[in-house]
């Protein structure tokens, strides 16, 4: 199974998709790790070539049996198409789930508070999430919204939605 996450800075995504990834002992894979990766070898990234990375990475994972979490903003439609293709062309199953933060004042807090666990990665501003190009998903998916509610909650519910239930 292929679980696609997506979603601004600072709503939770990677909170929720890593504490996924524990559970269900799957593969995780985090696009700013891999972006980062990159630029400490001094390359460039500045379009696709985190989530290329990413997809390579899957296929390769999921053809082995593994579940796959991957952790991506995926603002754009073409991102949400490509991680959908990558199980697709495998004839493997996904979902989609998009984590959101629907109270702003709580959603600026997190952003303005949070701490990196990646070495170097510059975190964006409030101004820099609220400012993104971030297109509205066209299409099925799980919404998890994680405002005035604990990690444990919103997993709970997440394990809920997926049917993943103890």
């Amino acid at each position: 199974m292929l679980y696609i996450f997506g979603g601004l800075p600072g709503t939770g995504k990677s909170t929720l998709s890593s504490a996924l990834a524990r559970e269900l002992r799957a593969t995780y894979l985090r696009v700013d790790v891999v972006e980062q990766a990159l630029r400490a070898t001094g390359l460039s990234v500045n379009g696709p070539e985190g989530y290329i990375v990413c997809y390579e990475i899957a296929k390769q994972s999921l053809r082995l049996g593994h579940d796959v979490i991957a952790d991506t903003v995926n603002p754009i439609h073409i991102t949400c198409h490509d991680w959908r293709n990558v199980a697709e062309s495998l004839e493997i199953p996904f979902v989609e789930i998009e984590v959101v933060c629907s109270d702003e004042s709580e959603h600026r807090h997190r952003v303005l508070t949070r701490k990196t666990d990646i070495s170097g990665l510059m975190l964006p501003t409030w101004d820099q999430v609220k400012n993104r190009h971030y297109e509205a998903w066209d299409r099925d998916h799980i919404i998890i919204d994680t405002a005035n509610h604990t990690v444990e909650e919103s997993l709970i519910e997440l394990r809920k939605r997926l049917g993943l239930e103890n």
